[in-house]
């Protein structure tokens, strides 16, 4: 024991030798001290403000490799950020090594093999840009700055699923670092366990630094016809009952989401809109043009809409329409679930919180996961939910940090009145820090497999900030 005269033996750890760390990379390495930190941990969540202890801008696998190895070798926590976007900010960790892919950014395009191959720091644009001029795309997402790496790994719901599946259907390989620094190459030949557990598991196997997706035809000439179709909020009970009956029987070339928002005052809405609360159908047609007026007569003229945005545009033009009006930064709080039906219940609920969003920004969304999506088994890739259904998403925005209890209240009240009417689990790329439980029911049976696959590749849990499976037989990570 010490006495009052004694220093008390020290417990602090000593300070990873990250000098070292500098020496070995060739991308930069950023620390508190530097002037670019405060910018380079920001994510696209507003309300996340975490310091890590260091952030390296890598530039190539290598560099990835080398902080693996280092985040291993002295028991640093490491985090991983491609795009930045995830709600609940597991890009960036207290005290964490962060391995930032944004500089990682090139994509290559196979006209004749119809393939891409994009670097895991790519966004949806960045990949946009190089294969529409072809007249292809690969099934996204909704918000062109998303990263490909957490949009793809965690599943991939975008405006292309009905007629070509989930991104992670068209994933071909993906060159993976894993935890033990090796750098492999991953596919349906090559670790097929793996390849199963990258399609939806998450971040919890490995960085991935590049993926090679197998491109499809889109629109004429990358030209598709969408946009948003807009009704009163008190239309909301009859549109969602409409759509919900029409849309198994649409062909899979017109896809469509369904929302709650508030028009925003933006040049693109009529002035005697904004601030208006609706229903919203965001449609995008990729099928033959010809055809166009027959096919979409019915999501034009149903009931009595605000406002008929489609229009013929680029792809990108339609995936990237949000983006202005959801700028990085925002406080953001998400919940969300997945539903099989949206059921008369349902409804009502939606219309209580519909009428009462807090902010302009607060929105809901859900996306339909059918047509080819709903065609691969649910045990076929780690994402499981293939039910032909929806995933749900809540979110509470605003720009003003001081209403960031007020947004976040109102997702979670509404998140647990709706609940009791979803098929649970939620898509794992639109969960907050939820819990071990809720990371398992969003998987349903394909759980126990994808911890199998974690206790092979990642024994030690090295990659858990993320939505977590621990490796089986190991107890969950608090």
């Amino acid at each position: 024991m010490t006495t009052a005269t004694e220093p008390a033996e020290s417990t602090a750890q000593p300070e990873p030798p990250y000098e070292d760390l500098l020496a070995q990379l060739q991308g930069p390495l950023i620390r508190p001290s530097d002037p670019l930190y405060d910018e380079a941990r920001k994510v696209y969540n507003g309300n996340i403000d975490r310091h890590p202890a260091a952030i390296v801008n890598c530039t190539d696998a290598n560099d990835v490799v080398v902080c693996v190895l280092f985040a291993r070798q002295h028991g640093v926590e490491l985090a991983v950020r491609g795009g930045g976007h995830n709600g609940a900010g597991l890009g960036v960790a207290d005290d964490a090594l962060v391995i930032s892919l944004s500089m990682m950014r090139t994509v290559d395009v196979d006209p004749e093999a119809k393939t891409v191959r994009a670097d895991g720091g790519c966004t949806l644009a960045d990949i946009d840009t190089m294969t529409v001029p072809y007249g292809m795309a690969i099934p996204t997402g909704f918000i062109s700055t998303t990263g490909i790496g957490g949009l793809a790994l965690g599943g991939g719901i975008g405006y292309l699923s009905r007629r070509y599946g989930l991104t992670v259907d068209t994933l071909l390989r993906a060159d993976v670092v894993l935890a033990d620094g090796t750098l492999v190459t991953v596919s349906g030949e090559s670790h097929p366990d793996l390849f199963w557990a990258l399609r939806g598991g998450g971040g919890n196997f490995g960085v991935v630094t590049s993926f090679t997706f197998a491109c499809h035809d889109v629109g004429k000439q990358g030209n598709i016809i969408g946009g948003p179709v807009m009704y009163d909020l008190a239309d909301a009970p009859e549109v969602m009952r409409w759509y919900r009956r029409l849309l198994p029987s649409l062909p899979e070339e017109l896809d469509g989401w369904i929302g709650i928002m508030s028009i925003p005052p933006a040049p693109m809405f009529p002035e005697e809109l904004w601030n208006r609360k609706v229903c919203v159908i965001v449609w995008c047609y990729t099928g033959d043009h010809d055809q166009a007026d027959t096919i979409l007569e019915p999501v034009k003229t149903f009931g009595s809409p605000l406002l008929v945005g489609l229009q013929e545009m680029p792809f990108s033009a339609l995936q990237s329409m949000m983006d202005p009006l959801l700028p990085p930064g925002l406080q953001w709080h998400w919940k969300a679930d997945f539903f099989d039906d949206i059921t008369d219940a349902a409804i009502d609920v939606h219309m209580k919180f519909g009428e009462i969003m807090p902010t302009l920004q607060s929105t809901m969304h859900m996306y339909p996961i059918d047509g080819a999506a709903s065609r691969v088994p649910e045990d076929g890739t780690a994402f499981a939910y293939r039910n032909g259904g929806w995933a749900g998403v809540i979110a509470g925005v605003d720009p003003d940090p001081a209403n960031a209890p007020v947004i976040s209240e109102w997702a979670r009240r509404y998140w647990e009145e709706l609940h009791p009417h979803s098929a649970g689990g939620g898509y794992v790329n639109f969960l907050m820090s939820e819990g071990t439980e809720r990371i398992r029911a969003s998987y349903k049976g394909n759980y126990d497999r994808l911890a199998r696959v974690k206790a092979q590749y990642d024994p030690q849990n090295l990659f858990r900030i993320n939505q977590n499976i621990p490796p089986a037989n190991e107890p969950p990570v608090s």
